[in-house]
């Protein structure tokens, strides 16, 4: 199966004194089908990288196949072959849904039925409103309806949850995963790792312009997230010696007398044999925590800065 997006050696430079790079030699293969990722604080190159792909800006050098085709020789097919939301689309407020919807529809050759659309993201009973009258999560659904209305093969996401209320994230999440579903391949952007893990087969992390790490979510936690932490909180000091060796731990860090922190590779494993030594120890645990590795942990490992905190702070 050919892939959905292929970027070699992708390069874009804007006019400055000094010129900023905002893409530096960034390559990515997309396969059909999948729903791919990236990761990173603003500033780190994603969106550019995302409007180059779309065919919204040029590159400076590098290569870039949409659909096996290229914006420079077969632009006009593309453009009835992908979909895309951007991080803010402004609608005209004083049309309604439907006529928003089929405004976008007449933009294609072989569109969708724009009521067909509007029901597929649950906006049956505001297709009489006003864009104005709507709700953030609303309007961000409307969005989505444009641009799924041209029955796209391949559909850009840049940040489509950003502001929204949990219950607007989680239906545009079901939106997503039900466009996969029928076989649409999805490049987002976001800025939420419990996003990122909910849709995402594959992700790509970027920073400054390139990507510092790829695989799946499973796969990246493995390799930079380091061990699950078992915290244990006594009532009086045990003393250092409680724990027992040969416990799969790969160390043991004593913040004070009565709290300590352990690190295993195998929760199942270990978590048994530390409460057991506890036990052995003859001291009462007041509180016992666990914590599993995740997409944040890896994005601290590898750029010591937290995605949202960074996205938050511009």
């Amino acid at each position: 199966m050919d892939a959905a997006i292929e970027c070699v050696d992708l390069i874009k430079t804007f006019p400055g004194k000094p010129p900023v790079e905002a893409v530096r030699g960034l390559s990515l293969s997309i396969k059909r089908g999948e729903c791919f990722g990236i990761l990173g604080p603003n500033g780190a190159g994603k969106t550019t990288t995302l409007e180059i792909l779309e065919g919204l800006q040029t590159p400076t050098s590098g290569t870039v196949r949409i659909l096996g085709k290229t914006w420079e020789s077969h632009a006009p097919w593309l453009r009835e072959k992908t979909g895309i939301s951007l991080q803010e689309t402004k609608l005209s407020e004083e049309l309604t849904v439907l006529e928003t919807v089929r405004l976008f529809s007449s933009f294609y050759q072989d569109s969708a039925d724009p009521n067909d659309v509007i029901a597929q993201v649950s906006l049956e009973s505001k297709a009489r409103s006003l864009i104005g009258k709507l709700s953030g999560g609303q309007k961000q659904r409307v969005a989505l309806a444009c641009a799924l209305v041209g029955k796209p093969e391949l559909l850009f996401l840049d940040e489509p949850t950003t502001g929204l209320d949990p219950q607007s994230r989680r239906q545009v999440w079901e939106l997503v995963q039900n466009y996969q579903d029928k076989g649409g391949t999805v490049l987002i952007t976001t800025h939420y790792m419990d996003e990122a893990e909910k849709l995402c087969g594959s992700l790509a992390i970027v920073d400054q312009g390139k990507i510092i790490a790829e695989g799946s979510p499973a796969q990246l936690i493995k390799s930079h997230a380091g061990q699950t932490r078992i915290e244990v909180d006594f009532d009086t000091p045990p003393g250092s010696n409680w724990i027992e060796t040969g416990l799969e731990l790969s160390q043991m860090e004593n913040l004070d007398p009565n709290h300590f922190v352990l690190h295993s590779s195998s929760l199942i494993e270990s978590l048994p044999k530390v409460l057991e030594a506890a036990k052995k120890s003859g001291k009462t645990i007041q509180a016992i925590r666990t914590h599993q590795p995740t997409l944040e942990d890896v994005f601290v490992a590898l750029t010591g800065r937290h995605l949202r905190d960074e996205g938050a702070s511009s």
